[in-house]
């Protein structure tokens, strides 16, 4: 399935239906009152959270959605039929702004929830709505209203626990392979994966989580570079960043380190503070000297190293261990936060 993360359409809740103008008319009863019904109420239009759902591709190849208009009213004093709801689901993590103002509308992240983004047009009243006793026949009633009319930007930013990042081919695809279910793209030259992959990993304490390999980041990801934005969405959600980089080549670790972490802070200063998890991959072909200097800046710096080989699976057990406490750590500081808010 193609990986699609925005899409544009336009939304057109359903008009109420018109109100009725109608007078009774029975048998010896020559001067029945008014009995128009009022008209329907025309359908809203609802964007709803599905995890069953992983992009926005319907989206892409139907651009308008209109919801049903609401029934005329009719004589007798019958009221015309609502309009049908038209709830549209979506993926966890959707946002959905206004195409005009740019306005966010909602950022959808849990599943079933259900967010009204363009109201139904209200029903007409009938002639019965407007006897009095000084108007006993009136000859008129009201149009429906026209229903909320709008351009949407939808958004997609995965929801994932942890987000591996790194430069292109740093080995971020082999190691979600080997640690989950996910088949993503492996192959030796950069920009394999070019959409995000999700994969779902068992942890030590009976659950699981949720890690994301991202497309590989370059120089200048912020302005746009390479996949920039693309991939740079997608790490807005995740707790934890794994960072990835190759031990087997011949540039500077230290070098691709910084570089990455400046794109990092240039797009979004808040990841700057993001909970991070510095893994040196390839090691069954790594560049001792290049290694030597970064684990010289790793201790310096007093940040966190795991050596691991993807392709023999040394450290790779211990590495997800490690990112599986610090997983249960963040939920459990969530959970009480929430609590705490309350």
């Amino acid at each position: 399935m193609k990986f699609i993360d925005t899409a544009s359409i336009k939304l057109k809740a359903g008009k109420g239906g018109d109100g009725c103008i109608s007078f009774r008319r029975e048998k010896y009863v020559p001067k029945g009152g008014p009995n128009g019904g009022n008209g329907g109420n025309g359908a809203s239009i609802y964007f709803i959270g599905d995890k069953a759902r992983h992009t926005l591709m319907d989206f892409r190849y139907k651009a308008v959605y209109k919801a049903e208009d609401g029934e005329k009213g009719k004589g007798s004093d019958m009221h015309g039929r609502a309009g049908e709801d038209l709830i549209l689901p979506v993926p966890l993590g959707t946002i959905i702004r206004n195409a005009e103002t740019g306005d966010i509308i909602a950022d959808i992240t849990i599943h079933g929830d259900k967010v009204l983004v363009a109201r139904g047009g209200r029903g007409g009243r009938g002639n019965m709505c407007f006897a009095t006793p000084e108007q006993r026949a009136p000859r008129y009633a009201e149009d429906g209203k026209e229903g909320e009319e709008l351009e949407v930007e939808l958004e997609l930013k995965l929801l994932a626990d942890v987000g591996i990042i790194g430069f292109p081919n740093a080995g971020k695809s082999t190691f979600i392979s080997v640690v989950s279910a996910a088949k993503p793209k492996i192959a030796d030259y950069p920009f394999t994966t070019l959409t995000p992959n999700l994969g779902v990993i068992k942890d030590g304490h009976g659950g699981s989580f949720v890690i994301a390999d991202m497309p590989g980041l370059i120089e200048d990801a912020h302005t746009g570079s390479g996949l920039g934005h693309q991939f740079l969405r997608h790490i807005e959600r995740t707790s934890i960043l794994l960072h990835f980089i190759d031990s087997s080549s011949e540039e500077s670790m230290v070098k691709r380190y910084e570089t990455i972490r400046r794109e990092l802070t240039l797009y979004n200063s808040g990841l700057e503070d993001r909970t991070e998890i510095i893994t040196a991959t390839k090691m069954d072909s790594c560049n001792e000297e290049n290694l030597k200097e970064f684990e010289e800046y790793v201790q310096k710096n007093n940040l966190i190293l795991y050596k691991i080989s993807a392709i023999s699976h040394n450290g790779t057990k211990e590495l997800i261990e490690f990112v599986s406490d610090k997983v249960d750590k963040f939920r459990k500081e969530y959970e009480a936060d929430s609590t705490d808010n309350q």
